[in-house]
């Protein structure tokens, strides 16, 4: 085997029961570098990860760490050898202080009695958050901590170990431009340091800006490794999904129809004001900004899970009060959440289950639900929106990311909408799903229906809108069409708050310009 790896696998193979997770696959790691591993929900990287980390045992195949064979029997052992993990879904105790959540487990202990030093724990807290140049209070119960800061607790609390590999899985995934430089910032000052670093992102620029090499899975095989330096984009993603992706985003323009959804002057205290905008029929508007910025909270407040203390909403012209969701449903209004763990499916429940919960009272008689018809709605869906299953009664849980957004996006459709709102409708999506949710987004528009989305991936928002609204500090501050939308002049209205209302679209003559609906 090649000499100067820090760790290395061959031949590495794992199934749970008669699925095949992993077959025939090799890794290799360099001190100090950033080795990327990329390839669509459902290609392996999350079992690969987990072996790496001691959390499963491999079937088959060798690992061999800094020269010499090993096989970890719980993560622990890995640790103890300085791998240390960072996972993509929080694993913090919100209860908890930010320096009791770094050393939980293993507090250090002082006497014949084994009692927690504390005054110790406090200072190691403070030495690897100031490393970090990571501002957070050490006595901060950690349930009151933005998605960022717990982030950089999350990867502090994985250096209280004398790290010497690190797994990073998606963690930029929520995270703001700010704060993913920030994170940035942290991994390259551990790889100058000499630490090894894993990343796992399906953010193909992240990838690009960070890594040093990248290894491919595809369907649970080792496809390539490849310097990042010298490897095409296209190239990568034809490696990822095993066929060439002439379009990232296929936006299809679609003639607009009359306005479906109009929001006049809508203002909620402490989180958005003034807000005006109207999507019409065959529209995708998307909405931009920074996380806090309040665009998922105006989604909120249109579906009803809110109330607006002022301002309307109309629908083909006429003023409508949702007091619930079920109201907004009713009126023919959808959301997709940008949580769908939490807020848009019940993970243990079947596809069926999931994708005709909405629409419940439709498919009953007499007070019953009629499941084959409640079964034909769920396979008729998974046939339109090709998800990957092995049929409706699949559970939930089992689909990758990407296909549990479709799962999320079907029951929505199923109840035939006319305005569909879209919250981050591709975050931990995988680049293959992404491509087929946007052809759904089209094929939607064609319909007729009217999307709003909400996105914090720029690429995405100038791929996919007709046009663009950028909100700041709870405000619309700025619209673009699609020809005179680029990245700098939506992060400068973003960053610029409020002076950002003056930012001139495409196409209008010279000076200050406030777009119609908007607000300075």
């Amino acid at each position: 085997m090649p000499e100067g790896y820090r760790l290395e696998l061959r031949g590495v193979a794992k199934r749970f029961g008669p699925v095949a997770a992993l077959e025939d696959v090799e890794f290799t790691l360099y001190p100090g570098e950033v080795h990327a591993l990329v390839g669509e929900n459902g290609a392996g990287k999350s079992t690969l990860m987990k072996i790496l980390a001691g959390v499963y045992e491999p079937d088959a195949g060798e690992y061999r760490y800094e020269g010499r064979a090993v096989r970890f029997s719980g993560p622990e052992e890995a640790r103890a050898l300085g791998i240390s993990i960072v996972y993509q879904e929080p694993t913090l105790f919100p209860d908890l202080s930010v320096f009791e959540n770094l050393f939980v487990g293993r507090y250090p202990r002082r006497g014949p009695l084994g009692w927690i030093d504390w005054r110790l724990m406090r200072r190691k807290a403070r030495e690897i958050l100031d490393a970090l140049q990571a501002s957070v209070d050490l006595d901060a119960r950690v349930g009151d901590l933005g998605i960022a800061h717990r982030q950089l607790v999350e990867i502090a609390r994985a250096l209280t170990v004398d790290v010497r590999v690190l797994i990073m899985d998606e963690p930029t995934g929520s995270l703001s431009p700010q704060d993913v430089e920030q994170i940035f910032r942290i991994v390259r000052r551990l790889r100058e340091a000499g630490v090894s670093i894993v990343f796992i992102s399906h953010r193909i620029d992240e990838v690009y800006e960070i890594a040093d090499r990248i290894t491919v899975l595809r369907d649970g095989r080792y496809v390539a490794t490849r310097p990042a330096a010298g490897l095409p984009r296209d190239e990568l993603i034809r490696l990822m999904v095993g066929r060439p992706l002439d379009q990232l985003f296929p936006k299809e323009h679609v003639p607009p129809g009359e306005v479906v959804l109009e929001v006049r002057g809508l203002s909620r205290l402490g989180e958005f004001r003034d807000v005006s905008f109207q999507v019409r029929a065959g529209e995708i508007v998307g909405v931009a900004g920074l996380i806090g910025a309040g665009r998922t909270e105006l989604a909120r407040a249109i579906f009803g899970v809110t109330r607006p203390e002022q301002g309307q909403i109309l629908l083909d012209g006429r003023p409508v009060h949702f007091r619930t969701p079920a109201d907004a449903i009713a009126a023919g209004v959808a959301y997709v959440p940008e949580d769908r763990h939490l807020q848009g499916l019940i993970l243990p429940m079947s596809i069926r289950e999931n994708m005709t919960m909405a629409t419940l009272d439709r498919l009953a008689r007499r007070g019953f639900v009629r499941k084959p018809a409640e079964t034909d709605l769920a396979a008729g869906l998974i046939d339109r929106l090709a998800v990957r299953c092995t049929g409706p009664e699949q559970p939930t849980l089992a689909l990758s990311g990407g296909n549990q957004q479709k799962v999320v996006l079907g029951k929505w459709l199923a109840g035939r909408p006319r305005v569909l709102i879209l919250d981050e409708p591709t975050r931990g999506v995988d680049v293959g799903a992404k491509a087929e949710i946007y052809v759904q987004m089209n094929a939607l528009a064609r319909q007729g229906l009217a999307i709003l989305m909400i996105s914090s991936d720029l690429p995405e928002i100038l791929g996919m809108s007709d046009r663009i609204l950028v909100m700041s500090d709870g405000r619309l501050v700025a619209e673009f069409d699609r020809a005179g939308a680029t990245q700098e002049r939506i992060m400068a209205a973003a960053l610029a708050g409020s002076a950002a209302a003056r930012v001139r679209p495409a196409g209008s003559e010279p000076g200050p310009h406030v777009s119609a609906g908007i607000r300075a």
